[in-house]
């Protein structure tokens, strides 16, 4: 990608508790602990001030940044504006739980110039929340969506999980309801996926909870699909819906394999073709920054190789696809020919120069583009 990049992703990584699903880089929230962090999270974005152009998108993630004071939370998009020039329309989100916002916050979380909120309701089954350990209730997601609203922002995301262990079609379906009742302008529906290292990992292994069957959870995504298809929401990544005009500009940009600036311990980069990991430790995180040093532990450069099935891998996952001519004058490759069999096959669907998956592979999508991987010639 030619120039700056034009998103910036931060990283607040403590939450009042972590769930049993959860796999990013978080920690309990530390009100002490927490402010020292904000200082030096200012101070990274002082020592990357010239590296972007005038921002588009922002994104504030986790974690749950609501529930850090909202003092911090003020300053801290104050700072980022006096670090970088920002768009006089950029997209700015910030990820919410149930129970860590309200009225009060909301507004002035607005007022310092967010404009976007993702709202981690994830089901509306109180049973549910409770087995997957979120603070909340199905009542008090209503409580903060009202109160966002009422803050006089309607860029509202609401994020929702399907294959809970012991959900039925039905109850989904319930969860799908209620999220639509509240209009949101997106929602964001994903498989519960059994990460190696968390509680929610061992309980499976050991038997002691399990998944839906898949044909199950197939029914689950297709389910959802339909709903908020007929509830005007277009689908347009695999697992993100959303009214027309309100696709997160910020995740459209990491599945164009845009470049992007991340700020924060644990956090991610993409700038000038090379990729880099933040420290994923705090304390260290925190002295890094004091010193006035970047707190990069990791950075690699993309090969031809890897950039080739980083823009397959993305691409394949909005539904518009991927552009094929794109990426033969990019990297060479008759991406058509090797995607031949997996069309025969009902699994892609080629017209004009778009590639994308079918309503069939999208259930699949990792094998196919696995297998679609095996067939190119890198």
């Amino acid at each position: 990608m030619k120039g700056k990049p034009g998103s910036l992703y931060i990283h607040i990584p403590f939450c009042a508790k972590k769930c049993i699903y959860c796999d990013f880089f978080s920690i309990p929230f530390d009100e002490t602990r927490a402010v020292r962090y904000m200082d030096s999270a200012v101070k990274e974005l002082e020592m990357t001030r010239g590296r972007a152009s005038a921002l588009d998108t922002i994104y504030i993630g986790g974690g749950t940044p609501t529930t850090m004071p909202v003092r911090s939370l003020v300053m801290l998009v104050r700072k980022i504006k006096g670090s970088f020039e920002v768009a006089d329309k950029a997209e700015i989100t910030i990820e919410a739980n149930p129970g860590t916002i309200d009225r009060e916050k909301a507004r002035a979380l607005h007022e310092a110039g967010i404009n976007r909120f993702s709202i981690g309701a994830q089901s509306f089954d109180d049973g549910q929340l409770r087995l997957l350990g979120r603070i909340h209730t199905s009542e008090e997601t209503v409580s903060a969506i009202d109160a966002v609203r009422s803050a006089g922002v309607s860029n509202i995301s609401i994020d929702l999980i399907y294959g809970i262990p012991g959900q039925t079609l039905d109850g989904w379906l319930h969860t799908v309801d209620e999220a639509v009742g509240l209009s949101p302008a997106h929602i964001s529906a994903y498989e519960l996926t059994p990460e190696r290292g968390t509680p929610l990992y061992e309980l499976i292994s050991q038997g002691r909870i399990a998944k839906p069957d898949e044909e199950s959870i197939v029914q689950m995504y297709y389910s959802a699909m339909e709903k908020l298809e007929a509830e005007g929401y277009g689908h347009y990544e695999i697992s993100n819906f959303a009214r027309p005009g309100f696709e997160c500009g910020h995740n459209l940009n990491y599945w164009n394999r845009g470049e992007y600036i991340g700020i924060g311990a644990g956090a991610h980069g993409f700038i000038g073709g090379i990729r880099t990991r933040n420290i994923c430790d705090v304390d260290k995180y925190i002295d890094a920054t004091e010193v006035g040093r970047l707190p990069v532990e990791e950075s690699s450069e993309i090969s031809r190789e890897d950039a080739l099935k980083e823009a397959v891998f993305l691409g394949l996952r909005k539904m518009e696809g991927l552009n094929m001519t794109e990426i033969r004058q990019a990297f060479g490759v008759d991406i058509a020919a090797a995607a031949g069999e997996l069309v025969d096959e009902g699994l892609l669907l080629s017209e004009g120069e778009s590639l994308r998956l079918t309503r069939r592979g999208v259930v699949v999508s990792n094998t196919v583009i696995a297998e679609l991987f095996e067939r190119m010639e890198l």
